[in-house]
């Protein structure tokens, strides 16, 4: 087997792995489900290399990704649900009729607003046609939140429901009024713990995460991205102070809590 820039080769390898018998036994033990956190952490990779602007680290991840879609339509083909063939038909049927503006026999240019003004047009009529079907085979009632994209990380879909109910007016008038709620959700972590409850504990930080994504909505700010800064915040001061005990010729293994607390105090005033 030789490495090849044709996509048919990448199909091949995955459908020689997934053979029963002769296979691979990892990637034969997996199903949707257990490759899907696999497929969010490969985006992500995907955004903190376009983030540093590495672009060779970007074609590497990129491959990885493209490697979840075609592993992804592999178990739908075994399943005789649907094939990688099918996925771009799909996604290259979409961009026309998105693009008509492009692609449509007719005269005349769109101009930028009139393309974004069709795009979200169209776009809404796909949701719409999805959400009927969706609604007919589950022969229930649509709710307004039917539209929040389920396979959302979960920070992304947290802000998106509570911008959904904020259009019917089920939402906190300022930032204060979270605050109070994020304390109120931080007193029943605390009576949980009292009770050592940790299927409670689990709910109720839930329940905090949920309430700090909210403060951060009335804020204007991406929970996403200032979580992202704080874990970039978080390594530079770690890093100081495993730098400081190494120029003393320890390890972190040999220091106290104490010892790395105050050398946490101290990389806050420099980073």
């Amino acid at each position: 087997m030789t490495p090849s820039r044709d996509i048919s080769r990448l199909l091949e390898i995955m459908a020689i792995l997934r053979t029963p018998g002769s296979g691979c036994p990892w990637d034969l033990e997996q199903d949707f489900t257990t490759i899907a956190p696999y497929t969010i952490e490969e985006a992500y990779e995907v955004a903190d290399a376009i983030a540093r602007g590495d672009l060779h680290d970007l074609k590497d991840e990129l491959g990885d990704l493209l490697l979840q879609v075609v592993f992804h339509a592999r178990m739908a083909e075994e399943k005789d649900a649907f094939s990688f063939g099918d996925v771009v038909e799909t996604i290259t049927r979409k961009m026309i009729r998105r693009h008509s503006h492009v692609f449509a026999d007719k005269d005349g240019r769109l101009t930028p607003s009139d393309v974004k003004g069709a795009w979200e047009r169209i776009k809404a009529e796909e949701k719409a046609e999805r959400a009927e079907a969706h609604s007919a085979e589950r022969g229930s009632r649509k709710s307004i939140l039917s539209g929040v994209k389920a396979g959302q990380p979960a920070l992304a879909r947290a802000m998106e429901l509570q911008r959904k109910a904020s259009t019917v007016g089920f939402d906190w008038n300022d930032p204060g009024a979270v605050l109070n709620k994020i304390r109120e959700e931080a007193d029943e972590i605390e009576a949980a713990l009292d009770r050592r409850d940790n299927d409670e504990l689990a709910a109720e930080t839930g329940d905090l995460l949920f309430a700090l994504v909210n403060l951060a909505r009335h804020i204007g700010a991406d929970p996403e991205l200032v979580l992202r800064s704080t874990n970039a915040k978080f390594e530079r001061r770690f890093a100081y102070i495993e730098q400081c005990l190494e120029s003393q010729g320890r390890s972190l293994n040999g220091a106290s809590l104490e010892e790395m607390d105050a050398l946490w105090n101290e990389a806050k005033t420099r980073t």
